[in-house]
């Protein structure tokens, strides 16, 4: 079966919600760095930055339509996927969005924030391992399974496996190398080799993809090709770029000198 044709005939429109819910996080965190900044406590102008980068990419991945591929090409689905699932979370998280609300909120509230950070759901949650299974398992359902020609020819199901990269590709950021709070990560060497199978996961998987093996994408062989490529170079970009911001985060921490009780609780803030 051929899906290049009827594929993503739900892509004719913008999504206008989503569209609508990324402008309303971009104001918000304007605007709160914007309080920040003028209250004499600061924030840094690249994390500002990098956020509306993040919902940029955010907001491109979710209209096809300004996409340098025809709609229903194997292309365009393979950028949408790189743009939300990695690009945009590296911007998004790297800002430090909880972060700048704890600093924002009032500190019995950032107290209630901290003992949920510290909770065991929470702390099973984000741990490295469980967001690379999140990450690497949806590839693995959606390219090696038929859940790519469902996704095609639903539009619900396409919007749901658009926020579940959304949201896995965050998790694994944040587990990574994300600056917001989060329960106690496992040491920085450990975290570079789950980062390493993910990178290892996407280049075999990409191949494998260029190949026509195993993957179930029943598309035209160039579009299958190009979508592999776009997976192999944007995909170790992507996680080069995060692991050089964990290995410069780590670099950072050993030369910053031992933090109060209630930093230590919250993790590293502005930074």
């Amino acid at each position: 079966m051929n899906v290049a044709h009827t594929a993503h005939t739900h892509g004719g429109s913008p999504a206008v919600l989503p569209l609508l819910l990324v402008a309303v996080a971009a104001a918000g965190y304007l605007a709160l760095a914007s309080m920040r900044r003028r209250d004499g406590r600061g924030w840094r102008t690249w994390r500002t930055v990098g956020f509306v980068v993040g919902c940029a990419a955010l907001a491109l991945g979710l209209t096809p339509q300004v996409l340098p591929y025809p709609s229903g090409d194997f292309r365009e689905h393979m950028l949408q996927h790189l743009l939300i699932g990695m690009i945009a979370p590296l911007g998004l998280v790297l800002a430090a969005p909880m972060t700048l609300v704890l600093r924002s909120i009032p500190a019995e509230a950032g107290r209630r924030v901290g003992r949920l950070l510290r909770s065991r759901p929470l702390h099973v949650l984000v741990h490295p391992v469980t967001a690379l299974v999140l990450t690497i398992g949806g590839m693995a359902v959606l390219y090696l399974t038929p859940l790519y020609v469902a996704v095609t020819a639903s539009p619900a199901v396409h919007h749901v496996v658009h926020l579940h990269f959304l949201a896995a590709g965050c998790l694994f950021t944040w587990a990574i190398a994300g600056p917001d709070p989060a329960p106690r990560r496992p040491s920085v060497p450990a975290r570079l080799v789950v980062l390493g199978v993910a990178i290892a996961f996407h280049a075999v998987l990409s191949q494998l993809m260029y190949a026509g093996l195993v993957v179930d994408v029943p598309v035209p062989d160039d579009q299958r090709r190009g979508g592999a490529e776009l997976m192999y170079y944007g995909g170790d970009l992507a996680e080069l770029l995060l692991a050089f911001a964990l290995v410069t985060t780590w670099r950072r921490r050993r030369s910053v000198p031992a933090r109060s009780p209630r930093s230590a609780a919250l993790g590293d803030v502005g930074r």
